[in-house]
């Protein structure tokens, strides 16, 4: 960005077009005797030659240059540099097979909860520019997508490669847990949380969901719960004997009480997404929940750069005085 330390010198510039017309003005008329009138006829009738229209424009571009030095012009480079914001988070996120189950919607058709999940994780990670995120994908165990990093262009591309089948079919909620307590106790932060979100029961996995809420307790560490899913039952797709794909309807069984007892002893909450909106809901409140003031420094660097206007000007002022040693002089 360019910025004139003394910019009412640049008003000057309006009296550059009063000094071009005063400078084109038709001059008196000539008192020199010639036996025939016709060529100082000719001379009289213009108001000025072309060399002296140049040399005029040479002389208002001159005095135009220097006003803009007399501005000061200066070339600001600023920068911003934003402090994390203390809280560091870990988004575990079920790729079991029942998450192919289509009972949730976007723009009125129907898609299955993964997709529906990445939309709403990845408007939440737009939300948090200045915290830490990473991301633990589980079914049978859990997987480390991403670990904690302000780099969230890089997690939101590893979070459009999550995937269904990743790892074997299960649900280790427990594991899961574990694994995000164990990325986040060594870090110094002044707030860690786990947002876990998943569709069914643990059925996997060698760590209880509550004994993993006590290791995540004794470490001060939240874990909000999640359960997505429609109540009752909802269409996923399966494979037949042949090879083709066709939708059957499955009991959605999630462990309620479990999923609120973790949450409640790492004092977080529990929340039941039924359809697109409320999962988002969900999300907008946990956002709402945990934040912290932020710490921006802004640090700007001027450089002067009125010699790039006076430099061409006091060339220019050169060029223009040696022409007027020319024939390019004005008569007496």
């Amino acid at each position: 960005m360019i910025r004139f330390l003394h910019p009412e010198m640049l008003w000057l510039l309006a009296l550059l077009p009063i000094l071009a017309l005063w400078w084109g003005r038709r001059g008196e008329a000539v008192a020199i005797r010639y036996s025939t009138v016709s060529n100082a006829r000719r001379l009289g009738a213009a108001r000025q030659s072309h060399a002296g229209r140049w040399m005029s424009a040479l002389r208002l571009l001159v005095l135009g240059l220097m006003i803009v030095g007399l501005a000061r012009p200066q070339l600001v480079r600023g920068t911003t540099e934003v402090e994390a914001s203390g809280i560091d988070i870990l988004l575990a996120v079920d790729v079991s097979g029942s998450m192919e189950a289509l009972d949730f919607e976007i723009d009125g058709k129907p898609v299955n909860r993964i997709e529906v999940v990445k939309a709403v994780v990845s408007k939440f990670i737009e939300d948090r520019p200045n915290d830490r995120i990473g991301l633990v994908a589980f079914a049978g165990r859990p997987y480390l997508v991403s670990p904690l990093t302000l780099d969230h262009d890089w997690l939101q591309q590893r979070l459009e490669q999550v995937q269904i089948g990743m790892v074997e079919d299960g649900t280790a909620i427990g594991s899961a847990i574990a694994s995000g307590v164990n990325r986040l106790r060594e870090q110094d932060a002044k707030s860690r949380i786990v947002i876990l979100l998943t569709d069914g029961m643990n059925n996997a996995g060698k760590v209880q969901p509550t004994l993993a809420a006590e290791a995540a307790e004794a470490l001060s560490i939240k874990v909000y719960t999640i359960g997505t899913g429609t109540r009752g039952e909802a269409p996923i797709p399966v494979q037949d004997h042949l090879g083709q794909r066709q939708l059957v309807m499955a009991q959605v069984d999630i462990d309620e009480e479990t999923l609120t007892k973790v949450a409640t002893m790492t004092g977080a909450r529990y929340y039941r997404a039924t359809d697109t909106d409320s999962l988002a809901g969900i999300y907008d409140e946990i956002n709402a929940l945990e934040t912290t003031t932020q710490s921006m420094k802004n640090f700007a660097h001027h450089n002067e750069i009125f010699g790039m206007a006076l430099l061409p000007a006091l060339l220019l002022l050169g060029v223009e005085l040696s022409l007027g040693q020319t024939r390019y002089r004005r008569l007496p």
